[in-house]
């Protein structure tokens, strides 16, 4: 399985419903296995920088590249691009990822 996971903040807290509402429009894409769009309740005491958070589970790479592929992606780029600044997305397979001490 692949964890799909993507910062964002938005500079204008004026534009941050617009910009939920653009990335949840991905939650209608077939290809996940589970996708979901949180906001950041901001309690890091060493960075609150991070404002969106899109999480997602995909079966793998195929299905994710599926979900990239999408038309409603595009869209909900065309909407968030202009309107955010941070952007970090981070992929893995959770076959690999670490769950004790090595």
């Amino acid at each position: 399985m692949i964890r799909h996971i993507v910062f964002f903040s938005v500079p204008d807290r004026a534009n941050l419903e617009r910009v939920r509402s653009g990335l949840s429009i991905m939650t209608e894409i077939p290809h996940a296995r589970h996708l979901e769009i949180g906001t950041s309740v901001k309690s890091d005491l060493y960075d609150t920088s991070v404002d969106l958070i899109v999480y997602g589970e995909f079966d793998d790479e195929a299905a994710l590249a599926a979900y990239r592929a999408h038309p409603l992606y595009q869209e909900s780029i065309a909407r968030v691009k202009p309107l955010r600044e941070l952007r970090i997305a981070a992929d893995y397979d959770v076959a690999h990822a670490v769950t004790r001490p090595v």
